[in-house]
Order: C-alpha cells, then structure tokens, then sequence
C-alpha cells in the first residue's frame, strides 16, 4: 500500500468518564504494531522540511525508517544524536507547529505522526553510552527545567562538567510542577533525568540561588560559565478586585500545589 493511503495511527484515550477521577495518562503510547503501520507513511522526502520544523533538528525521517523495521534502538540512538529527552519532547512539544506542521503529507492530509513516534522511541529505547571527550571546563546551570535539562544535555556532551542547581526539592521544573501528570507522567521525566545523571550531569536540589548560594559563590568554586534558566515562577496577576481572597489562587500556585503537594 502506499503510504500516502495508510490511515494516520491514533492512540488509545481513556475514556473521560474514567480519566476525570484520576491523574493517569490520558493517551497511550503506540503499541508496536501502530508505530510500524505509522513510520511506513513517511515519504522520505529529499527535502525534509520536518527536519527544518524541529528546533534542535532531529533526523526524523533517520529514525522513522528505524521504526518502520523494528529497530528501535537504532531509532533511539538517532533521536538522542540531537535530543537527550525524546521520552518528554514527544508528549509535550507542540509539533502541529513545528515538525509535523512542517510535513508534506498534511498539506493535502494528515501529517505522520512524528510526535508519537518520538514518544514511542523514547520509552521503548535505553539511552546509549556516548563518548565524551573532556574539556576541562565547568559550566553550572541554575534551573532544571526545560531550558536546563536541555543546556545540561547539550553541555555535558560537548565534554563540559555540568551542575545542575534546583531550587525546589524535586528535579524538572516547569515539567514538574506545571504541567499535570496526565499529560507528562513522572516516570518519564525521572527517566530522562537519570540519562542525564548516567552521563554525568550533576543534580543539586534545594539550592536556591541568591539565598542558599549567590553568583559570586559560583564564580567562587570556578565556574568557566553560569547558564541562569530560572524560569518564570512568578504569576502576572489581573489586579482586579478580590484576586487576593482567601481559595484564589494564580496558575502557577494552583499547578505548584497539585504537581508538588498535592494539596
């Protein structure tokens, strides 16, 4: 069959009479059979323009291919060559914007559902041993989320020796604390950062810089570079009446309160 005539694989949902009394994926990842079925409607085009689409460049029709002959960690190897953290990005990037929104299939009908399939990947593949040549140099990275999970990653194989400084007592930041468990389970994420760890990244929770330890501290301890990810953890309030009530909350304490809490 040709590819274009294969039908877009869909994830099995929950049904939403169950999922709204629990905090559980609500998409499931492609059983092995919907992941081949779906990497065979890629086109491999000369010109990948989903390539082009993804911020850190992934060799998407590389690992499709991969996928398309059960050679999942021949996939996984591809995917981690630019991105350390497949098992994240393949649930939470917005890739009807980026690579998807890029591919030639959904010009005339549904893109290949490159998403899912780097999800796939991610959680059915190991992480490889990368070779690392030192550089000598020490880069600390103050945050742990998005920003600087992936400066760590980028950081750490270029030969650096990276720490990583957390404020909060768990590691991921926005991808802890801000995004609910249904969309981002937290196996995933703390899979992902022991990848990291394998590596050699270095974790150090509860430090919140300017109170715990300052700049000046770092530079103190030789740091070669300071990569200040710290995100943005305060609420722009609507300053209008009554938003300081008791029960009120900002999006950004409520998301805290359940993801950290559970309150």
């Amino acid at each position: 069959m040709a590819a274009e005539n294969i039908a877009r694989q869909k994830p099995y949902t929950l049904d939403p009479d169950y999922r709204n009394k629990n905090f559980e994926e609500v998409e499931t990842s492609f059983t092995a059979e919907q992941a081949a079925t779906e990497a065979k409607r890629c086109i491999k085009c000369k010109n990948p323009r989903c390539v082009q689409g993804c911020p850190v460049n992934v060799s998407i029709p590389a690992f499709i291919e991969q996928v398309a002959v059960g050679n999942i960690e021949e996939a996984g190897k591809i995917i981690r060559g630019t991105n350390l953290i497949p098992s994240v990005c393949g649930r939470i990037c917005p890739q009807e914007r980026q690579c998807e929104g890029n591919c030639v299939l959904g010009i005339k009908g549904e893109p290949v559902a490159i998403g899912a399939l780097e999800r796939y990947v991610g959680d059915n593949s190991g992480s490889q041993p990368v070779e690392i040549k030192s550089s000598r140099k020490k880069v600390a990275v103050i945050g742990s989320g998005c920003a600087g999970l992936s400066a760590a990653a980028d950081l750490v194989k270029a030969g650096h020796k990276v720490t990583v400084f957390e404020a909060l007592h768990a590691l991921g930041g926005v991808l802890r604390y801000g995004i609910p468990e249904f969309r981002l389970p937290r196996t995933a994420l703390d899979r992902e950062i022991e990848s990291l760890k394998q590596l050699g990244v270095e974790f150090k929770a509860n430090v919140i810089i300017g109170k715990s330890l300052t700049i000046q501290d770092i530079k103190n301890d030789d740091y070669d570079a300071i990569f200040i990810c710290s995100g943005a953890g305060l609420p722009k309030m609507l300053n209008v009446s009554g938003e300081n009530l008791n029960g009120g909350y900002s999006a950004n304490e409520f998301l805290t309160r359940v993801n950290l809490m559970r309150a």
